[in-house]
């Protein structure tokens, strides 16, 4: 626990100007974000006499070692570096909404030449238009059910979408009059557009125009005695009212608002947000916070604005805010939703008629979240709690281990050998500080072994030795050690794979290794255990504890023992270790999938200089395969549009190098059989379909710790020989 007189700084050192600031603690991590009108004043007021702090402050100022500040020309200014700088940083004691939920919209993507409907999950894409959120995805879908009769836009996959347009014939919503068929031609892209256009604008609240269109269509029709199309107008009518009625009118002057309320105690608060949308309710949505930091309600509904509008632009800030209570000062924050939306935003507390009682409504609903939440927690609190007490005790641990990381090896009878990490704060899974390795056989500058075969006792030594050099490293760079390595030398160099490359200097990223565990786990027997705790030994870290779960008869090994702990099958401890190895396992059989999907779609000619992908492309469809291109001469290669006599030598000569590919081997019988590219491409195939996979037949994936896309629903039960 760290003295704030240590680092507070000198007088006159704080500029009295509006700003931001940083707290860091002894590990440079940033654990709170503040803004100022006066940073001199708010700083202040941090370093008086502990005894008159606020506990959760006191927690902050004495977890912490460091504090610096950012000058700003205002205080919206201020308000937008504090908003960017927590989304970057996620300080610990700052407020922090978490939805209860993954919230499901209606999203019309207008950023496609054939724009289409369906429910969208997760973060906005820019270009499409979104509708909601909804409290369930099947309320959406019976919403589009009843508006395809009149608005027939698509709402198939891309790949559906091609298939239709390869063979001809449209899906079933074409052939039953849901859908426009644009596959097939039966409309134009522009025409097309339109009834996309027309979707939106019903669902933005702009009904009552059209349905009157609708009616003085229905009724010329009548007139001029078309009597079906007068009764498919008037069905029409009655499914664009039926879809109205879902969402009843609570404000009659078709007001655009966005309504937020606010429910606390003193440790927690939960914010819901009724999105009232031409009068209607056209969605809803809640948060729960921990109050981590003394805080008003005022500054509730701030964080929760900048939560809620931080990520929008135009019509997604509505003209009217209500909340319970106003900001303190309001005028920034009223600018900064003025600049989000590009008019004004009128923010204020109602007082009277149809918006005080929706208000009311909206409290309600914000207060039975906060019931049922604390409900949930209580046990779920109480269990997080008591399990890392029985992995504390069962592993003679001083205190409970609020980290913990866990690693494990993958790979497929020894190739693409691949390592995970991933990491457990306070019982939950921090996915944000997951990382994942490629296993090179080298530690330093030192070649250890060749990185081929099954060994995953050498790789888990590797892993370790590279995971806890960078965090020495990087507690040297920070002057915490005297010690480690000479000054000036790269410590990202001697990673290789993802985690290699530069440091980042103190501009307040969160470094990747900077932080240690108080568990190391490992998914193993004693062997792993052993080859870990070696690593440790080796790189003279004795202050982390060491342990491994073998998979089998899920016994918990550690650092010299013969013998193994046995937690009872009952232990909340044991169920925590499990979690924490089978997502670890996981993650590390995701990577090794991604990387062997990538090996196997390799072909000889990615290394032709100057050949791109579609002259490859070119060659295979005009030859067949790599084989008979390989028999080809260079005046037949020539023949392939786009193929020069200089591109076609240097294309017969990388295939005259090029090895031959091996024989495939039947793994059952041991015959022989001549591996062919339809072989090869057979296999692509199945490697392909390895992936999990939409109802729509495309894959479902998502964004993992390097930014890079991994496969969602991976199973984890081992399969075959993958470790």
């Amino acid at each position: 626990m760290a003295d704030p007189s240590s680092y507070r700084p000198q007088p006159g050192q704080i500029p009295d100007s509006p700003g931001v600031y940083k707290f860091r603690d002894e590990h440079r991590r940033v654990i709170y974000v503040g803004k100022a009108k006066s940073l001199r004043q708010r700083l202040a007021n941090y370093f008086q006499d502990l005894a008159g702090l606020h506990p959760r402050t006191r927690s902050m100022v004495t977890t912490a070692a460091s504090v610096e500040w950012t000058v700003v020309s205002t205080e919206v200014e201020a308000l937008q570096l504090e908003y960017s700088w927590i989304k970057e940083f996620d300080p610990r004691f700052n407020v922090k909404y978490r939805d209860d939920k993954s919230y499901p919209y209606l999203a019309v993507t207008m950023n496609e030449e054939y724009p289409r409907v369906q429910v969208m999950r997760g973060q906005k894409r820019k270009g499409v238009r979104y509708f909601g959120p909804y409290g369930h995805a099947w309320a959406i879908r019976d919403t589009v059910d009843l508006l395809l009769r009149v608005f027939p836009v698509r709402t198939c996959s891309a790949g559906v979408f091609k298939n239709a347009a390869r063979t001809g014939r449209p899906c079933l919503l074409g052939y039953i009059g849901k859908c426009s068929a644009p596959c097939v031609g039966r409309v134009s892209a522009e025409e097309h557009r339109d009834l996309a256009d027309e979707f939106s604008d019903f669902m933005a609240g702009r009904t009552g125009t059209y349905i009157r269109r609708l009616e003085q269509r229905m009724t010329e029709a009548a007139e001029e005695m078309e009597y079906e199309r007068a009764a498919r107008l008037r069905d029409d009518i009655e499914a664009l009212r039926k879809a109205m009625e879902k969402s009843a009118v609570v404000l009659a002057d078709a007001t655009d608002a966005d309504l937020i309320a606010v429910a606390e105690d003193e440790l927690e608060a939960a914010v819901q947000i009724f999105h009232v949308r031409g009068g209607r309710v056209r969605g809803q949505r809640g948060w729960v916070t921990d109050k981590v930091e003394e805080i008003t309600t005022g500054a509730l509904v701030e964080h929760a604005l900048q939560q809620l509008y931080g990520e929008e632009k135009g019509d997604s800030v509505p003209k009217e805010v209500l909340v319970p209570a106003l900001p303190d000062p309001l005028e920034p924050v009223q600018e900064w939703l003025a600049e989000r939306r590009g008019s004004g935003v009128s923010l204020r507390i109602p007082q009277r008629g149809d918006k005080k009682a929706l208000m009311e409504t909206v409290q309600r609903n914000a207060q039975q979240s906060l019931v049922l939440h604390k409900t949930k927690r209580a046990s779920d609190l109480t269990t997080r709690s008591r399990a890392l007490e029985e992995i504390a005790e069962a592993l003679g641990l001083d205190s409970a281990p609020l980290r913990i990381e866990c690693y494990d090896i993958s790979h497929l009878q020894g190739d693409d050998v691949v390592a995970s990490m991933v990491v457990f704060e306070d019982g939950l899974q921090r996915k944000s500080e997951y990382r994942r390795f490629q296993i090179k056989g080298r530690v330093g500058d030192t070649q250890v072994w060749h990185g081929e075969g099954q060994d995953d006792v050498r790789s888990m030594h590797e892993v370790i030795s590279r995971r806890f050099r960078r965090y020495i490293a990087e507690k040297e760079k920070t002057g915490e050690w005297a010690d480690g390595q000479e000054p000036g030398q790269d410590p990202g160099q001697e990673l290789g794979g993802e985690l290699g490359g530069e440091l980042k200097d103190d501009d307040g990223r969160p470094k990747r290794f900077a932080y240690p565990p108080q568990l190391v786990v490992v998914d193993g027997g004693q062997p792993q255990v052993a080859a870990a705790q070696r690593a440790l030994d080796e790189l003279g870290i004795d202050d982390i504890a060491v342990c491994g779960l073998a998979k089998r008869l899920e016994e918990v090994w550690v650092p010299g023992e013969d013998d193994p702990v046995i937690l009872p099958r009952t232990s909340e401890g044991l169920y925590l270790l499990q979690r924490v190895r089978d997502e670890a396992h996981r993650f590390a059989i995701t990577y090794q999938r991604v990387k062997r999907a990538k090996r196997f779609r390799t072909s000889v000619l990615d290394d032709v200089p100057g050949l791109g992908e579609s002259r490859k492309q070119a060659l295979i469809k005009h030859f067949g395969s790599v084989k008979k291109l390989r028999s080809a001469t260079i005046d037949q290669i020539r023949e392939v549009p786009g193929i020069g006599l200089k591109t076609a030598e240097t294309i017969a000569v990388a295939l005259a190098q090029a090895a031959p590919a091996a024989p495939a081997v039947n793994m059952a019988t041991g015959e022989i059989i001549g591996y062919t590219d339809e072989t090869q491409e057979t296999e692509e195939a199945a490697d392909t379909a390895d992936t999990a996979h939409t109802q729509d037949g495309e894959p479902e994936t998502r964004e993992g710790s390097s930014g890079e896309p991994v496969t969602a629903g991976a199973p984890d039960e081992r399969r075959g020989q993958e470790t």
